[in-house]
């Protein structure tokens, strides 16, 4: 059986949707931080099989949230520039860092997910084992 590919569009619009990329099913979050194990809608495990998937997402997290303030701090400087508020900057921007890890999360979780499955796309036995709710350590993960 051929499960039916989305493109990569359509991965990481389901994604920035707070969605399951795979089938675009929704209520995947337990919580603001916290994935549910399986998306309710297709059954996909989201984390795909592995303990330390999400590393993935922590990284995609930071290096989104340092661009978006790298661009907006150049586009500061050149606005204000010849005197640039440095003290303010500083202050601003380290405040902004730290709400924008916390407030993109969610969206760097789904994203990764979307990215991975672009990379790696779900095979009918990767799926049967997320809806058998294979475990770590009681049977491997299926792989090409």
């Amino acid at each position: 059986m051929e499960l039916p590919r989305a493109t990569v569009t359509q991965l990481l619009t389901r994604a920035l949707r707070l969605g399951c990329p795979h089938c675009g099913g929704g209520q995947i979050f337990k919580s603001f931080f916290h994935l549910k194990t399986n998306c309710p809608t297709c059954g996909l495990r989201l984390e795909r099989g592995e303990t330390d998937y999400f590393v993935g997402a922590y990284m995609f997290n930071l290096i989104a949230v340092e661009l978006i303030l790298f661009f907006g701090v150049c586009g500061f400087v050149f606005l204000t520039w010849p005197n640039p508020p440095w003290d303010m900057i500083t202050y601003v921007t380290g405040g902004l860092m730290l709400a924008g890890c916390i407030v993109c999360y969610p969206f760097a979780k789904t994203t990764w997910l979307a990215v991975d499955l672009a990379i790696r796309p779900l095979t009918p036995e990767e799926l049967q084992w997320h809806h058998e709710g294979g475990e770590f350590g009681d049977r491997e993960l299926p792989h090409l």
